[in-house]
């Protein structure tokens, strides 16, 4: 490894359900994404979440997030994470995701061909001092492809082109790049 920091790595979560209405399934992804995010020092971002209009700030978004919820102490990493300056709410990408957010990386079971990445790979960015937003598609089909075209690369973290429920999927991908990189 290099000597230096190492770079941030971002979970992001891409609503792919109704943009219009906060569903019950985006609250448990929050809930479980949050202790993940803390467990492996690593970020936390939604993209295009349909949150009430009048929570304007992580903090209250986190709180109410919570307020619903008994995954990850009743809410209570999602809320740690928050007041560390982790957690943070954008608009659904237009033409490009955050740059502030690091390098995306899409999670998929189906890597395009010339952008696969492996867990080294991911890893080796982040070693090398530049950060990662690794971008999972929430809902039934994933990440739009119009969404999904933004990114430069692609991981499947099963390298057998598996797909894995979305829980399931944050948890593997997040530990196999941390077991990769210094902690």
């Amino acid at each position: 490894m290099k000597a230096g920091r190492r770079g941030r790595l971002t979970i992001g979560l891409y609503n792919s359900y109704d943009p219009r209405r906060f569903r019950e399934a985006h609250r448990r992804a929050l809930a479980r994404a949050g202790p993940l995010a803390l467990a492996f020092d690593a970020n936390l971002a939604t993209l295009g979440f349909p949150f009430p209009d009048d929570l304007s700030r992580p903090a209250e978004v986190a709180e109410w997030v919570a307020s619903g919820t008994s995954i990850g102490e009743d809410g209570g990493y999602l809320k740690s994470l928050s007041a560390a300056g982790r957690f943070q709410s954008f608009p659904a990408p237009g033409k490009g995701f955050p740059p502030q957010l690091g390098e995306p990386v899409t999670t998929t079971s189906r890597p395009r061909e010339g952008r696969e990445a492996g867990v080294s790979e991911v890893a080796a960015i982040l070693e090398e001092g530049r950060s990662v937003l690794l971008v999972f598609g929430l809902g039934p089909h994933g990440l739009p492809r119009k969404v999904a075209e933004i990114a430069r690369s692609d991981l499947d973290v099963t390298g057998r082109r598996m797909s894995l429920e979305t829980c399931t999927a944050l948890g593997a991908v997040v530990a196999a790049i941390a077991a990769r990189t210094d902690q």
